[in-house]
């Protein structure tokens, strides 16, 4: 989008660009008052039902999500890369549904549980001091992974960009804030500031770092491809020493998702782009492990891999000193 006209940057919209957002903003509001009475399972069946629509009618995401598919499984034939994509459409609607049903306490589903191995890694990691930074993905129920989190006793604060329209950041403000998710813009004044006091409290800062995102970012693997990766949030733990640990719902034991994490070792880099490099591959090698076991369950329509990547020893591009702390995504 054009930087002129992008309300995060200081722009202001053109009349035709108002006019759509007005339009967009209004068939939301109207969705939004028609299915918030309904009950959690028709929400979940409506979800579905509008995956499946969108995966009819979206072709140019329905083509990016069978690209990145064949590029991360090319073991896959096309039968079976199409009833994935198609799998992945329907399951993401059913969590738009669930999403919907968190901003009303009558239809709100029950928090996830927090694995026994989960529960004792984000002790430990706390007992440090120095705060957590909790790299996470768009792996599953996402938002309830952050509702669930609080609901266990965990601190968590999680970093977001701000919409292209200010009305849809403040609904999503509203739908974290309902289940006591605290929310750090990343654009807004003083948000360097609150990431770090979140850390130095001994706090948890929530960061997804599985999408493409327009900050300071380096080549790494990610799902086994060199990928544009957010450094930020490599950089803050290794500048505040903060334990880094990355956590998503996996499959239980039992049937149904569980939310687990993993340390990941840090104490032997050091600050520097070279050591937030490091920090970043093994992030996001486990961020891909987690991918790999529950794939239906993950945004593949997302452009993720750019068409024309720098090369894999180009150097990260330099954050400003206003935006070193607040790069994360």
């Amino acid at each position: 989008m054009n930087v002129a006209i992008d309300v995060r940057h200081g722009g202001r919209w053109s009349l035709l660009q108002r006019s759509k957002n007005d339009a967009i903003w209004a068939l939301a509001s109207l969705a939004l008052a028609a299915t918030r009475p309904l009950p959690l399972t028709a929400l979940r069946a409506l979800g579905r039902a509008l995956g499946r629509t969108a995966h009819a009618l979206a072709r140019r995401e329905r083509a990016t999500a069978l690209a990145n598919v064949a590029r991360v499984f090319p073991d896959l034939d096309a039968q079976a890369r199409r009833a994935l994509v198609r799998r992945c459409f329907v399951t993401l609607g059913e969590l738009l549904g669930e999403t919907v049903a968190l901003l009303d306490a009558r239809t709100s589903p029950p928090p996830l549980a927090l694995s026994a191995g989960a529960r004792a890694l984000l002790d430990e990691a706390r007992a440090g001091g120095r705060g957590v930074v909790f790299a996470s993905a768009h792996l599953g129920p996402w938002e309830r992974v952050a509702a669930s989190l609080v609901a266990a006793g965990v601190p968590l604060v999680t970093l977001a960009r701000e919409s292209y329209d200010p009305r849809f950041s403040r609904l999503y403000d509203r739908l974290r804030r309902a289940h006591g998710v605290d929310v750090v813009w990343r654009g807004r004044p003083g948000a360097a500031a609150r990431i770090l006091r979140t850390l130095r409290g001994g706090g948890v800062l929530g960061v997804p770092m599985d999408l493409r995102a327009r900050v300071a970012s380096c080549e790494v693997p990610f799902l086994g491809c060199a990928a544009p990766t957010a450094i930020g949030p490599a950089r803050i733990a290794l500048r505040t020493r903060a334990a880094v640990v990355v956590g998503t719902v996996a499959p239980a034991a039992s049937g149904g998702l569980e939310i687990t994490a993993t340390r990941i070792e840090g104490a032997d880099l050091e600050p520097g782009d070279a050591g937030a490099r490091e920090l970043t591959a093994r992030i996001n090698a486990e961020l891909s492990r987690r991918i790999r076991a529950l794939p239906h369950a993950w945004v593949w329509m997302h452009p993720r891999w750019a068409s024309s990547p720098p090369s894999p020893g180009a150097a990260p591009s330099p954050p400003s000193p206003a935006a070193r702390a607040s790069d994360a995504v």
